[in-house]
């Protein structure tokens, strides 16, 4: 028996920061006091807050420590694990009161999250498959197999509610239904799971994999018994390095203990399962175009009828679900149907997870019941905007989503409200974005992946996305017209109505939605060549306020193409003509003396 576990977050962004690192310290530290036998290191998947890592919490006291670097590791073993005194100054300010440390659920980041998909990330070790069993694991896909139908299991996902969490949010159990249903005679079918994950600033699938890869396949393996295939397929980024490994030998593992293979639980259900690895293309996220890669084809997407559930992987009925829907499994087996849907609003039931970035405080990994207000996200969940700055926009959904304006931030956020105005859920990420950012260059930041993205199979998104990229470039520097703005509009309709897959019907909405809330900002472009928020560099001017000005000449000396002329106790002037907005005069002047315009 331990009398102290110290977890420590091992994922992705923890791993980028230094934990293996400080883990290689403090097993040494412990060695060298002789704490080795009594403090078990427990290295974990993500805790949610991502930018204070690398992070530490020590059990039993619950203490979190954040940014800890090696160097730290001495003073928490000798203080902390020796002595019983908690380092104060390496806490999570938040949980530092006078009256003490409070619990790491009272603070703002959890409070209001429910970890549903994220119930063990943090809390296991995601390579030891006796935690994930002593946590509850396996015995969701036991219950299947020994007391329920594979009907039964279909109608228990029906029930909840549960829609795909990898952006369309099509009815989960629907989907395994027609699987089941359509082609009642095929001597194959297959489970796959979209865990490639290619919209940028997202990391949700990826954190689970990382922090509870055996929930996958206690989901895909009860998944598989109720549409009745034996056979399930991973499609996971290349670029996933650590949670491909824990995928490995979580696989490996469920193998050995006669959790994937031939009669499981001691029934006649056999299921096992592989991975196969994505290139980075971001069509491939589309359910048929994952399916031809799977194949060995280039990923392309279909047309669609049939789908997948009729005729898909290898032509055979087969299920796609992203990692996020699937984890929602073994807990909607386990605790009922009512239980998932009393969380979440009256078509979008249970819980979501968001990967939160951009002018954000918290950045990191949350997960809520659907409903809760994006202000409550930002203010509450994500501390708020840095700097002081005003919120001005949400993007959600990936460069297929939209931006929402601050007249939305009290919108609960579900499928069918985001839908509403312009958005939509996607897989998960949320990008903020505060007064200092250009919606038009955001636009066309989107775009540009987009277009890059695009597999060219159709004409509308291999060249209509081009155009409407080429558009907003006349406009960022300047040589836009109004007209422009009704072209971005009939294109962007066009495009959505005719291209072939998902990735062209979704690519205009961020064009769509910054058009339809920050025209404004559009015209301004236009008309005035002005950019408001001074982001797009060939509609800004850098000047000199002459109250401000300390006539120094350091401005004038840091210059590269000499375009300032003055002198010291003279009056300083910027030559626009010459000047080429490098922006070195502003951030040399102590004096906040050079403005953009």
């Amino acid at each position: 028996m331990f009398r102290s576990h110290v977890l420590i977050c091992a994922g992705t962004g923890c791993t980028s920061s230094g934990c293996v690192a400080v883990t290689k310290a403090l097993n040494a530290e412990l060695l060298k006091v002789g704490l080795d036998k009594e403090v078990k290191v427990v290295e974990t998947g993500c805790f949610g807050l991502c930018a204070l890592g690398p992070i530490m919490i020590v059990y039993p006291e619950g203490s979190f420590y954040s940014m800890v670097q090696p160097s730290d590791v001495a003073e928490i073993v000798n203080e902390h694990l020796l002595k019983g005194r908690v380092v104060e100054r390496l806490l999570y300010q938040e949980t530092v009161t006078n009256d003490g440390v409070k619990s790491l659920n009272d603070t703002g980041f959890y409070r209001k999250q429910l970890r549903v998909a994220l119930r063990n990330c943090g809390v296991i070790n995601p390579e030891e498959i006796d935690e994930y069993i002593g946590a509850d694991g396996y015995e969701a896909l036991g219950k299947v197999l020994t007391e329920m139908s594979p009907e039964d299991v279909i109608k228990v996902v029906l029930d909840s509610g549960l829609r795909g969490r990898g952006g369309g949010g099509f009815p989960t159990g629907r989907k395994w239904d027609l699987a089941r249903r359509l082609v009642p005679n095929a001597d194959q079918k297959y489970v796959c799971c979209n865990a490639d994950e290619g919209d940028p600033g997202a990391f949700m699938d990826r954190s689970v994999l990382e922090g509870d890869p055996h929930v996958l396949i206690e989901a895909m393996a009860i998944a598989g018994y109720a549409i009745g295939a034996n056979e399930g397929y991973v499609y996971i980024r290349a670029e996933y390095p650590i949670a491909v490994n824990r995928l490995e030998i979580a696989i490996e593992q469920a193998r050995n203990y006669g959790l994937l293979g031939n009669n499981i639980f001691g029934t006649d259900f056999c299921f096992d399962m592989h991975i196969r690895l994505g290139a980075g293309a971001f069509v491939c996220g589309e359910e048929t175009a994952l399916m031809t890669s799977i194949e060995g084809s280039r990923g392309e997407p279909n047309p669609r009828p049939p789908f997948p559930a009729e005729k898909g992987l290898w032509g055979k009925p087969t299920v796609l679900n992203n990692v996020e829907t699937y984890a929602n499994i073994p807990r909607i087996i386990l605790k009922g149907a009512e239980w998932f849907a009393s969380m979440g609003t009256e078509k979008s039931k249970g819980t979501k997870v968001f990967a939160l970035g951009g002018k954000i405080n918290n950045t990191g990994l949350v997960e809520i019941p659907m409903g809760t207000t994006l202000r409550d996200i930002i203010y509450e969940i994500g501390g708020g905007i840095p700097n002081g700055k005003k919120f001005k926009a949400a993007q959600t959904g990936g460069p297929s989503g939209g931006c929402i304006p601050m007249e939305h931030i009290d919108i609960p956020i579900d499928y069918d409200n985001l839908i509403a105005i312009g958005s939509m859920m996607g897989s998960g990420g949320l990008i903020v974005m505060d007064e200092d950012n250009c919606m038009v260059d955001i636009a066309k930041f989107f775009l540009e992946f987009t277009v890059d993205e695009s597999c060219g199979k159709c004409t509308p998104c291999r060249v209509g996305t081009k155009r409407l990229y080429e558009i907003l470039e006349r406009i960022t520097s300047g040589k836009g017209e109004m007209a422009d703005l009704d072209r971005l509009e009939e294109l962007s309709n066009y495009i959505c109505n005719n291209s072939l897959c998902g990735l062209g019907q979704t690519a205009p909405n961020p064009v769509k939605s910054t058009l339809r809330f920050f025209k404004d900002e559009y015209i301004s472009h236009v008309i005035n060549k002005k950019c408001p928020a001074g982001v797009c560099e060939d509609l800004v001017s850098y000047v000199i306020v002459d109250e401000k000005c300390k006539r120094c000449t350091a401005c004038i000396r840091v210059c590269p193409v000499d375009a300032i002329t003055g002198a010291v106790k003279q009056p300083h002037s910027i030559d626009r003509a010459k000047c080429i907005k490098c922006g070195v005069c502003a951030e040399k002047c102590k004096f906040n003396a050079i403005v953009k315009e």
